[in-house]
């Protein structure tokens, strides 16, 4: 358990110094933007205020006309969808994916009433840091040449699915994907040693003592 702390720390301290020093930002600046974490026993979703969204970036947010806040959260495209999927869509996802989708969310009112028991923890992000945000999250849309990703049915009444970059796997979960947006917005974070909700928190929580 020492050694393991020891290289947690290491991995922290080595991320702290890559770091864009102008990530964070007071919650009474003007220019700060909310960002949500939203996670609870296994999956995560990055949540931002729809009004924060360009819509030139994300295209997709034409689909979410009544939305206040909007959820982003990736997965396996064969399980994620599934909400009857067993142990061998389980295994096929983290050993054998072919794909993943993203999982977008429309809705309104209190973020933390919406998600019930889910742990949230909102960071205050600099117009720099929102905007690689932003970009990382648009960028994981699998999109034709020219127009929106195609939408297909979500778990909720105001969702959909939409097709993907990259691949899920045991090692390459939705709480690493929301790892790396964040070191993408230049957070000291290691998306590497990300892949459960207990490690997300981890780092999350870590975020307070290094700013």
């Amino acid at each position: 358990m020492i050694c393991r702390a020891v290289l947690i720390s290491l991995l922290l301290l080595g991320a702290s110094a890559r770091a864009a020093k102008d990530w964070a930002c007071l919650a009474a600046s003007g220019n700060c933007k909310s960002v949500f974490i939203a996670h609870d026993s296994w999956h995560a979703a990055i949540v931002l205020s729809k009004n924060d969204i360009s819509a030139e970036a994300v295209p997709e947010l034409v689909d979410f006309p009544q939305a206040q806040f909007i959820e982003f959260s990736w997965g396996d495209k064969d399980y994620f969808p599934n909400p009857d999927a067993g142990i061998f869509s389980a295994l096929k996802a983290a050993f054998w994916s072919s794909g993943s989708v993203l999982h977008v969310v429309g809705f309104r009112g209190d973020v933390k009433t919406f998600y019930g028991r889910a742990e949230i923890v909102e960071l205050y992000l600099s117009a720099p840091a929102y905007a690689r945000l932003q970009d990382f999250i648009a960028q994981t849309f699998l999109r034709p040449e020219a127009g929106r990703a195609q939408a297909s049915a979500g778990l909720l009444a105001d969702s959909h699915f939409y097709p993907a970059t990259h691949k899920f796997s045991l090692v390459k979960t939705c709480n690493t994907w929301v790892a790396e947006a964040l070191e993408a917005a230049g957070l000291p974070i290691v998306s590497d040693y990300v892949m459960t909700p207990g490690q997300l928190a981890e780092q999350l929580g870590k975020l307070n003592e290094q700013r």
